[in-house]
């Protein structure tokens, strides 16, 4: 842990989970509702949807601080912008105010999190607060064991090419592939093509009202 003076602020990574509010955490819920500084990403257009799952916890006079990061598939993560968002934090942390960092499912899984968190550690406290990750919440979903005894789980990025997220499948015992969206109608044939279609599940916008769940086979043509 990092060196700091008694009066500077604590950062908080903090999970609000995959997105039914009554998946959050109680440690969670807790600091949103007393933090006096809350940071969370926000798309370039619409709302946030790690803000969305705990909004009702956020005090009117909280000050938000909105990470505006462009989501657009194949596009590295813009570092100018978190710069820029480390600096509006490690503001108000050297004022002695702590900062609740918002994060949809867990904070260092496939989180945005981590591109703050490498910024910011070494300058001051950071306690990191776990969330379901939707890996986990798409498993309850369906009611379906991901890994028993000593099975290993192989998680994948739905953006890999095919060359990649083959030689990954094949020979793997578990696979999951995450963050689907437009390469599903891909995906599906690969699958298709290693033999593997049959065994294949689809869960979209696990824990939400909107939850869909399907065999791979039957699910819609596009995420």
């Amino acid at each position: 842990m990092p060196e700091t003076e008694a009066t500077t602020g604590v950062l908080y990574g903090v999970g609000t989970g995959p997105g039914d509010p009554q998946l959050v955490t109680r440690r969670a819920w807790h600091l949103i509702e007393t933090a006096d500084v809350i940071a969370y990403p926000a798309p370039d257009s619409g709302a946030s949807f790690a803000r969305s799952i705990v909004a009702d916890a956020i005090r009117p006079q909280a000050t938000e601080i909105a990470m505006i990061v462009p989501m657009r598939a194949g596009r590295a993560p813009a570092q100018d912008i978190y710069d820029s968002a480390a600096d509006d934090i490690a503001a108000h942390l050297e004022a002695g105010r702590d900062v609740v960092l918002l994060c949809e499912g867990d904070p260092l899984f496939y989180g945005s999190f981590m591109y703050l968190l490498v910024r910011l550690r070494d300058r001051f406290t950071v306690e990191i607060v776990p969330g379901v990750n939707s890996l986990s919440a798409c498993a309850a979903a369906q009611v379906h064991p991901l890994v028993a005894r000593s099975d290993r789980l192989t998680v994948l990025p739905g953006p890999l090419d095919n060359a990649e997220l083959a030689s990954s499948i094949e020979g793997a015992e578990a696979v999951a592939i995450m963050k689907v969206g437009r390469h599903l109608p891909r995906i599906r044939a690969l699958l298709t093509r290693l033999g593997l279609l049959e065994k294949s599940l689809y869960t979209s916008h696990a824990s939400l009202p909107h939850q869909a769940c399907h065999a791979l086979a039957e699910a819609p043509e596009e995420a």
